[in-house]
């Protein structure tokens, strides 16, 4: 069967209409809407480094752009068999704040006010968690997608965090600072292009540039996991004998990406090349029994890779007061 590759812009357009959608109730898995304030913030520890992982909203996508490459039965059917909808996706925003006996580190910096209504809450829920802004010394950027970069400048476009260090991989800044890249990019993908190079031209920012293996600070550091953006990196955190990995968008999918590895989106640069990456980070995970933390996955996205046969599944942390 011929599969067709959503765009972005077709992704984008369904977005903004997506919480209209109707959905049977049998369809749905949420829960019915709160009636008051939830909890933005979810601390734990892993050895003797101090996790805080800090919500920036969530948005909806069309889950036509979810599996492009396989059967949009076997991917609804999917959804499906998982309580989850068939029409329009739910992604959480997942930030993790790092605090070490030396630094505050934070991985990634929200949409801001420019993306969708429903997001860029971060710094709000970082002032309800009692955390400083002005404490923060080091700001990681995973990727230059709109989620993850855009909320790097205020109103002013200057610096959100203007005294600390930021840092994005090489390949990743090489990718979308070439010359003239808006004008070799589809036309729907140029507003992706345009909003990447203001981010990293932000005022009061100058780029530590990183490669594989470098080190943030000590028990931080950042690994190549490249496909869903040329350059994507992903955090491992190391303390005390335990493991953490901030996946970024290596992992878009709680259940999908661990299902069906082999399985990519619309969304990804090079869908070949993420596959290959997922699956050796659920192999090196599951392996060496690594906490993975989901940037889109269920608020908090904490919880490990558990291996069954080809297959993974996401085991969600327990919750502890």
């Amino acid at each position: 069967m011929s599969i067709i590759k959503p765009s972005r812009r077709d992704i984008l357009k369904l977005a903004a209409i997506a919480p209209g959608f109707a959905l049977p109730a049998a369809a749905r898995a949420q829960l019915a809407a709160p009636s008051g304030e939830q909890p933005a913030h979810f601390r734990f520890t892993l050895g003797d480094i101090k996790l805080t992982v800090l919500s920036d909203g969530y948005f909806q996508v069309p889950t036509s752009g979810l599996g492009v490459n396989a059967d949009p039965e076997d991917v609804k059917a999917f959804l499906t068999r998982y309580f989850l909808p068939a029409e329009a996706g739910y992604s959480h925003t997942n930030h993790l704040l790092i605090e070490t006996d030396e630094a505050v580190v934070l991985v990634d910096v929200g949409s801001g006010n420019r993306f969708f209504d429903t997001v860029g809450r971060l710094n709000g829920n970082m002032e309800a968690a009692g955390i400083d802004p002005s404490s923060i010394t080091h700001v990681v950027v995973t990727h230059a997608h709109p989620d993850h970069i855009w909320g790097i400048r205020d109103d002013f476009d200057e610096a959100i965090f203007p005294g600390a260090e930021y840092v994005l991989g090489e390949a990743e800044h090489r990718y979308w600072m070439q010359d003239d890249l808006v004008n070799k990019v589809a036309p729907e993908d140029q507003q992706f292009v345009l909003g990447a190079v203001n981010s990293i031209n932000c005022d009061g920012v100058e780029w530590n540039l990183a490669k594989d293996g470098h080190e943030v600070v000590p028990g931080v550091r950042l690994i190549d996991t490249p496909g869903h953006t040329p350059g994507h990196m992903s955090v491992v955190l190391e303390s005390g004998g335990e493991q953490l990995i901030a996946l970024g968008d290596s992992m878009t999918h709680a259940y999908m990406s661990f299902r069906h590895p082999e399985w990519y989106n619309g969304t990804d640069a090079d869908g070949e090349t993420t596959v290959a990456t997922r699956k050796r980070l659920l192999d090196m995970a599951a392996a060496d029994r690594m906490a993975v933390l989901g940037y889109h996955f269920p608020f908090p996205g904490v919880g490990h890779v558990m291996r069954e046969g080809e297959r993974f599944s996401f085991v969600p942390a327990l919750w502890q007061f």
